[in-house]
């Protein structure tokens, strides 16, 4: 088979529990010509080793096939990214449960059309999360980290600070310098 014309495989699963058996063989049964996964790696990082490489292994006329579209990636820019990438040298990308073949008109649309629910999916959390934050201040809850120095460690801080140096302080309460320094900075201290 010429190179320009293969089938290379990607498979990829999140945490080491999971298992690529059933991916696999899906990719093999589709005819990939050579296969590339990563285990234990997280769908929005972008720098997975196995995913690289099937990127390096397709050429000009090629096909990327992968069990999902979210094995690719899970951020929709990230998604969009690298398929627009694959489509520009022309570079074919099946998804083979969604029934996806970017080679085709209607496999373009599916996608686009994918991509576009994705996207107001993502919209809708995130005015979820705002609106969640929203009544939270409302109610007067704090948002956000716990503080690492109360006021009560903040006067202790005080105390200790003028017979020890900083960085010894910041030890005894278990914090870095920059932080004592910064609470006592927002307290006026």
């Amino acid at each position: 088979m010429p190179m320009g014309k293969r089938k290379v495989g990607y498979a990829r699963v999140s945490t080491g529990e999971q298992h690529l058996d059933l991916q696999l063989q899906a990719l093999k049964a589709y005819g990939c010509d050579v296969t590339y996964s990563d285990h234990g790696e997280s769908g929005a990082r972008f720098d997975r080793p196995g995913l690289q490489d099937a990127l390096e292994a397709v050429l000009h006329g090629s096909t990327l096939v992968v069990w999902r579209l979210d094995r690719l990636g899970r951020s929709l820019r990230h998604l969009a990214t690298i398929i627009s990438d694959l489509e520009m040298r022309n570079v074919r990308v099946v998804s083979l449960t969604e029934y996806i073949d970017t080679g085709s008109t209607s496999g373009r649309f599916t996608f686009h059309m994918l991509a576009a629910l994705a996207e107001f999916e993502q919209g809708l959390i995130s005015e979820r999360t705002r609106a969640g934050i929203a009544a939270a201040r409302a109610r007067g809850s704090h948002i956000g980290r716990p503080s690492a120095l109360d006021d009560e460690k903040c006067e202790q801080a005080l105390s200790l600070l003028k017979e020890y140096p900083s960085r010894v302080v910041a030890q005894t309460l278990n914090v870095h310098r920059r932080t004592l320094q910064r609470h006592l900075r927002k307290r006026g201290l």
